[in-house]
């Protein structure tokens, strides 16, 4: 089975879509076309928007699923006419909320992800600069600053959940890629001398060969590089890595960012981070 779901916003939508997309993914069994639609923030959009809603109903010959989170009274009155099993999550929430606090919302847009306290805006985008700065073993001599330092072979998550870490937690951490110098052949299994300092920061990430030779093969077709024999040769020895040092590790295969990132932070206690250092 198939449905459309719209995530509606009068702001970025992004309240609406990461809701929506999880109250969705509770539904296995149907698969959801899913639309975005910020800043419907005027009359003319919002009757565009129902135009298209009305649209998809009749092209589907089933009513789509309205997710929105919009403030402004008139623009919800005109999309409400709209043929859509519609949920609408400030309403819902707002309310018994204004009812336990005795008091009335100020129903404003965007104040989720507005840019709100300077110092708690800049200490994000610090937390992100870090981050690309000390991409793959860039920059070691920054380690000291770092919150947590990500390691593991190529291909394997480093990056986009140090950037997830980053921008989601403040968290300023860095991620070094082991490489065939460090997963030493002779056992010996040493960590890099720029690492080694920094132990008790390290959290390493690990991968299913068959995954990892997949992704290798999009990024170099038919090279060492991308081959059964050398992904497995480097996950065997970096998961013996963390082992022989006590690093904690987490197989990145099967989880998502949000899972990783939430998992990581829950292990080794970090937490999240909004006041400037």
């Amino acid at each position: 089975m198939t449905r459309t779901a719209f995530f509606i916003s009068d702001g970025t939508g992004i309240t609406a879509e990461t809701l929506g997309r999880s109250l969705l993914s509770q539904f296995e069994n149907i698969e959801f076309n899913q639309i975005t639609k910020p800043y419907i923030d005027t009359l003319e959009k919002a009757h565009a928007l129902v135009e298209l809603i009305e649209s998809t109903a009749e092209r589907d010959g089933v009513q789509p699923i309205v997710i929105d989170t919009i403030v402004d009274q008139t623009v919800r009155n005109i999309v409400a006419k709209a043929n859509a099993f519609q949920i609408d999550i400030f309403s819902t929430f707002l309310a018994p909320l204004e009812d336990e606090l005795e008091t009335h919302s100020t129903y404003t847009v965007g104040r989720t992800h507005a840019i709100g306290q300077d110092d708690v805006y800049m200490h994000r985008i610090e937390a992100v600069n870090f981050a690309l700065d000390n991409d793959d073993g860039a920059r070691t001599y920054q380690y000291e600053e770092a919150d947590i330092i990500l390691v593991g072979v190529s291909r394997c998550g480093k990056t986009p959940t140090s950037l997830y870490l980053a921008l989601q937690f403040g968290i300023r951490a860095a991620n070094y890629p082991l490489t065939d110098d460090d997963l030493d052949d002779n056992g010996s299994l040493s960590l890099p001398a720029s690492l080694m300092k920094h132990r008790h920061k390290l959290f390493g990430l690990t991968i299913d060969i068959r995954r990892l030779t997949a992704i290798r093969t999009e990024r170099r077709p038919d090279s060492r590089y991308c081959s059964m024999d050398q992904c497995m040769r480097e996950v065997e020895q970096a998961e013996a890595l963390y082992r022989r040092h006590g690093i904690p590790f987490i197989d990145t295969t099967r989880f998502s960012i949000e899972e990783i990132s939430t998992r990581m932070m829950n292990e080794t206690g970090l937490q999240r981070r909004f006041s400037p250092r």
